[in-house]
């Protein structure tokens, strides 16, 4: 229940300001736009190069976003309401963590017609999708974990980034191998590995970063 309230409150405020879609949105959109018009794309560079750009997308837009994710509440005072309420720590990291994967869903499905699009691929879809479950459960986690951390320091925006990329590092390469072949090859064969990586992983993470995120904002 603590869990559906703080997932649905997020949703709420996020409907109310738009500040994380949009910034996001538009973010990933001038990434994608940009490396199109810089590479000048031929087939055989795209299935090289297009992967990297699109994770490079997600990733990065996904900063903007879980830069956000605490900073409201720090500035109201929200934040210090929250951990007055007579609940679990865990239930609290698993809401935010949630609606953090809301956002970067919404940004996805918006984001990867345009790249499809500009790019001109063909992409094995329901393959993409499981990848890209995976990699967002794993990026949220972890996400949600460093955002907690860097919103108790002065330069937030500059901390985030540098406690987030080298963890995330992991699940962007299995997530760009998982895409890369699902381009060329058009199929889920030759996807195993990774795909159990990506699940190693985030199982990895969904223990670890609960317990993390408890001793950080008790802190």
């Amino acid at each position: 229940k603590v869990i559906w309230i703080i997932f649905t409150k997020e949703i709420l405020l996020e409907v109310r300001s738009k500040d994380i879609i949009a910034s996001v949105f538009v973010f990933s959109v001038l990434v994608v736009i940009t490396f199109n018009f810089a590479l000048d794309p031929t087939p055989s560079l795209v299935a090289v190069v297009a992967p990297g750009i699109l994770w490079v997308a997600f990733i990065f837009g996904g900063v903007l976003g879980l830069t956000r994710s605490f900073a409201m509440e720090k500035e109201s005072g929200g934040l210090e309401s929250m951990l007055l309420l007579p609940c679990s720590r865990d239930a609290l990291f698993f809401g935010k963590m949630l609606a953090n994967v809301f956002f970067m869903v919404v940004v996805e499905i918006i984001i990867l017609p345009v790249f499809v699009v500009l790019f001109d691929l063909t992409m094995f879809l329901p393959g993409f999708i499981l990848v890209a479950v995976l990699a967002t459960f794993g990026i949220s986690a972890i996400g949600t974990v460093c955002s907690a951390m860097a919103v108790n320091t002065r330069s937030r925006e500059v901390m985030l980034p540098v406690l987030f990329l080298p963890l995330v590092l992991p699940l962007m390469v299995a997530a760009v191998e998982c895409t890369s072949v699902l381009i060329v090859a058009g199929e889920m064969e030759g996807l195993t590995l990774w795909i159990s990586f990506l699940m190693a992983i985030d199982a990895i993470f969904l223990v670890v970063c609960p317990f993390a995120f408890c001793r950080i904002v008790e802190t």
